[in-house]
Order: C-alpha cells, then structure tokens, then sequence
C-alpha cells in the first residue's frame, strides 16, 4: 500500500512565506544600505510582519545577516562545485569552488565581513549560525574531494589540507588590508596562499 505524501498545512505554508518575505526583505534592505543601518523594524515593515514575529525568526540582526547570507553562500557554493568538476587541474578546480564564494562575500563587503565575524564569534546555539557552520563543513569537504583526486594525497592529508584552503580563504576575505580590494584581487591572493601549500 502506497502512501500519498501530505502537502504541508495551512500554518507551515503560512510560516514558509513569512520566511521567505523576511529573506527578501532583509536581503534588499542590507545590500541597499548595509546591515550597520538598517534596523529591524525597517525589515519587520518591508516583510509586513510585526517585530515580535521577526524575532521568532531571528534573534538578532546579527542572525538576520547569516540567515540572508547562507542562502547566498549555499549557492554560491554549489555554483562552485559544478564548476570545479568540470575544471581538471586540481589549483583551478579548488580556485573554482572558491571563486563565486569570494564573488557573494564580497558583492556588499561590509556585509560580507560582518557576515564572517558573526560566522567566528556568534552563537553556535542559533539556528543560523549553525547553519553557516554546516556551509563551511560542506566547502571543506568539497574542497577535500577535489584534493583526493591527487593520488599522493591520503584522505587525511586532503582533510586537513582542505581546512588551511578554507582558512586562507575566509581570513583573506575578513582582513582589513583587503577592505578595498576588488574581487579580482582577492582571488589572485587566495590562489598565490594556496599554491604554496598543494603539492607540486
């Protein structure tokens, strides 16, 4: 005997598009005027939901901003997967999982460096900051897929190797020399950081 999923009921699709009207909401107002000024209430009045019920979504604006930019990062990670699966040579490859990561970090870069501070020093126990956690363990694996392609790299090698490509990826995106630096020039770094360190 089959069994029909059900579709979801009145209060999940209700929460659903309260959500992703705070997403929007959220999104436009901090890549417009960046998140140091705007204020909740702003996005509350542009989702048309009350400040109480954005709190449910969100305790602070802090977890607004990752809850904005995860969704951002996710597909800017995915975008870089497929790209580095079609790319052979293993420097490309880990730089074409990187790129559209630096491209989304830096397309509002206060926001994008705030976004990473909140990542390091915010509350692992909040829903978001778990979940930009689970997007950096999802790019180290998929930087660490692409470094095993590399036989003279054992799997633990690539792991850890995989961690130190993150790491030089998010600090160079985070450091204040690079505040004014374009995207372009930021990639450049990343990829003369990592050269250093993949076997040659």
């Amino acid at each position: 005997m089959s069994v029909t999923p059900q579709s979801p009921g009145r209060r999940e699709r209700n929460k659903q598009a309260k959500l992703e009207r705070i997403i929007a909401a959220a999104s436009e107002l901090f890549a417009t005027q960046g998140v140091d000024d705007v204020t909740t209430q702003q996005i509350a009045d542009k989702a048309d939901i009350g400040t109480g019920t954005l709190f449910l979504y969100a305790k602070t604006k802090g977890e607004l901003l990752l809850l904005v930019q995860n969704t951002h990062y996710a597909t800017a990670l995915a975008r870089g997967t497929v790209a580095a699966e079609q790319t052979p040579d293993m420097l490309d490859a880990v730089l074409a999982i990187a790129t559209p990561i630096v491209e989304c970090n830096r397309a509002q870069v206060d926001n994008g460096r705030t976004y990473l501070r909140e990542m390091v020093f915010g509350d692992p126990s909040e829903p978001h900051h778990a979940e930009a956690l689970r997007i950096i363990a999802e790019t180290e694996k998929a930087y660490a897929e692409v470094l095993c392609r590399e036989e003279t790299i054992p799997d633990a090698d690539a792991a850890t190797l995989a961690r130190v490509v993150s790491s030089i990826t998010f600090l160079t995106m985070a450091s204040g020399s690079h505040s004014t630096a374009d995207t372009e020039a930021i990639i450049k770094n990343i990829r003369e950081q990592i050269a250093v360190i993949l076997p040659r």
